[in-house]
């Protein structure tokens, strides 16, 4: 087998590169696979602060696998085409690693596929090291930490598992952070918006999903002040009506959420707007609304477009 690229999805968040980071390093040592870990774009302020806490080096960006040399890839993260490397559907998926519901997806061949309903993919590779036997290093400990920390909200959002208490607690140790004070940390890099332009602000974490022929993207940036964010409306509704115009979105949703307090305003754009009110029962003025204990794109927001969209 040639060189096999690890990559988590497109716009990649803390639990993409932090769950292909680890598990580059899992299948090199596990199952001596020539793997290197890469990412499908550049990690932002949240990620550059788990990256520089532990010592590790950002994988480099990648935008396709045949110019790499490579004909095989390992998925973490993710599994949706429209989320994944540019020539996804020209290589072979050896393995995918995620948390996420399994749609648009279709291999040739038989493949390793681990998808589990937990907080992170770093949850998951983590308890992968321990059934391997598998020492976990410091910095891999941080990292698979940070990847819990950020899709959990420090273990508070509703999609944390009740054995990602346990995982949280043993990395921590493994990573030699107190876990309540890292977390804090990390999550407070992830909320700086002011130096983002708005164009890169509504790409902080984005993906996009083919809802019953729509492809509808859902944005989402974390802060400490909504208001503030809402302060930039106009200019953040040219930048979303651009990248529509562009990426032939039909729909644009931007989850603007409080981490302090739980709560989300959801900014929306598009041609089906009906859907996302009904979506969410509430009603869009000036293309705005508040969501109360919504803190979960996949959990309290796609679902619930998703059902929408197919009514």
């Amino acid at each position: 087998m040639s060189k096999v690229l690890v990559f988590g999805h497109q716009n990649p968040d803390t639990d993409a590169i932090a769950s292909s980071y680890a598990f580059a390093c899992l299948v090199k040592n596990a199952y001596g696979m020539d793997a290197e870990v890469v990412a499908l774009g550049t990690p932002n302020e949240e990620t550059a602060f788990a990256l520089e806490s532990f010592g590790v080096t950002a994988p480099r960006v990648v935008e396709s696998a045949k110019a790499e040399g490579a004909d095989t890839v390992i998925l973490t993260d993710h599994n949706e085409f429209q989320q994944s490397i540019a020539d996804i559907a020209d290589v072979t998926i050896y393995g995918v690693v995620d948390h996420h519901r399994v749609a648009n997806f279709e291999t040739a061949n038989p493949l390793f596929m681990r998808v589990e309903p937990v907080g992170s993919a770093s949850s998951i590779v983590y308890r992968m090291y321990k059934e391997n036997n598998l020492e976990v290093p410091k910095e891999i400990a941080g990292l698979l930490l940070s990847g819990l920390i950020s899709d959990t909200l420090l273990l508070k959002s509703p999609t944390t598992h009740m054995t990602d208490h346990k995982v949280a607690e043993e990395l921590a140790e493994l990573a030699q952070v107190n876990l309540e004070e890292y977390g804090k940390g990390l999550l407070k890099a992830g909320t700086n918006l002011a130096s983002k332009s708005e164009s890169e602000l509504i790409d902080i974490d984005a993906k996009t999903f083919e809802l019953n022929g729509n492809a509808v993207r859902v944005a989402q940036v974390n802060t400490v002040d909504i208001a503030e964010v809402l302060e930039r409306q106009e200019a953040i509704e040219a930048a979303i009506k651009d990248a529509m115009a562009t990426e032939g979105y039909s729909d644009f949703v931007l989850m603007i959420t409080d981490i302090v307090n739980s709560n989300s305003e959801i900014l929306a754009l598009g041609a089906n707007m009906d859907k996302v009110e009904a979506a969410f029962n509430f009603k869009l003025e000036n293309n705005h609304a508040f969501l109360p204990g919504a803190v979960s794109r996949k959990k309290q927001v796609v679902p619930q477009l998703t059902e929408s969209f197919g009514n």
